[in-house]
């Protein structure tokens, strides 16, 4: 008797994320995760594979759409960062000349 697979959005979106965590704490290659959605793609009813397909891609875009929104914010805060670093540095002189001018000087 074949195994009946959920084809509901958030079973199909539990299998990417169990995927996906997969590989990223080294428990699976990229081969054995490929090789895994091609068992479970088997399993699906062929009648039920274009509401699956359907989920994945939409799982998959939502996916996408994170990594980058991650990817982006490290970005920032690394140039907000050095951003900060080379501001700091030339405020430092700055200060130091403000203090060591003479009374009544403008700077």
């Amino acid at each position: 008797m074949p195994q009946e697979i959920s084809v509901s959005y958030q079973a199909i979106k539990s299998k990417v994320y169990r995927l996906v965590d997969s590989l990223v704490v080294g428990e699976k290659t990229e081969s054995e995760v490929q090789e895994s959605v091609r068992r479970w793609w088997e399993l699906i009813h062929p009648a039920d594979r274009p509401i699956a397909q359907k989920y994945l891609l939409a799982v998959l875009g939502h996916s996408t759409v994170a990594l980058e929104a991650i990817g982006d914010g490290l970005a920032a805060a690394t140039e907000s960062q050095l951003s900060r670093s080379a501001h700091s540095s030339k405020v430092v002189p700055l200060q130091q000349i403000v203090k060591h001018a003479p009374v009544g000087t403008a700077v």
